[in-house]
């Protein structure tokens, strides 16, 4: 046979069975959760990252100085994250705070005092960054323009002002910063 041919063989004689070779026995492979899409931006000082889904239910955070653990339900799928920071977070300073909006989950979080600098990802594995967390270009912020910018809109994190979830709509208030193009 050709080495194709005995690897369908292999693969639907195991699928018969409802579970993977490749997968824990004590996990079915019909009840595995997705994975929960990631957007992230930074300033000197903190992080605000978002867990983009919508109508979340059952949800578990634990966020420690190191790792974000999430589970959760949206729609009919299960969802989860499991991520380990860059560098470690102040979780439970009185500032850092999270909030289950109805589109989002959206987290809010400083950097430990003597880390002020400008991270260069969020998770300090390189290939789950790859696959999981993406740039959130609607509050990103270069490291030379910060302090025109300053930090992040986290009214919309505090009660219930105006719809549940939506402090303002970031980048709507202009674009400062563009009193023409120099050289034209």
């Amino acid at each position: 046979f050709p080495p194709t041919h005995l690897f369908s063989i292999y693969f639907s004689s195991t699928f018969d069975k409802k579970q993977s070779p490749l997968i824990p026995p004590e996990t079915n492979q019909f009840n595995m959760a997705n994975t929960a899409p990631i957007k992230w931006a930074q300033r000197s000082d903190s992080l605000y990252f978002t867990i983009a889904l919508p109508d979340v239910t059952d949800e578990k955070i634990d966020l420690s100085d190191t790792h974000l653990n999430f589970t959760g339900k949206s729609g009919d799928k299960d969802y989860e994250v499991h991520i380990e920071f860059y560098k470690n977070v102040k979780s439970s300073a009185e500032e850092s705070k999270y909030k289950v909006a109805p589109r989002s989950i959206q987290f809010y979080v400083l950097k430990e005092k003597d880390d002020e600098d400008f991270w260069p990802r969020l998770l300090k594995d390189k290939l789950k960054e790859k696959n999981q967390v993406k740039i959130d270009w609607d509050r990103y912020v270069d490291e030379d323009e910060e302090e025109d910018e300053g930090g992040f809109d986290v009214s919309g994190m505090e009660g219930m002002g105006g719809m549940p979830g939506m402090g303002g709509m970031p980048g709507m208030g202009g674009m400062p910063g563009m009193g023409g193009m120099p050289g034209m």
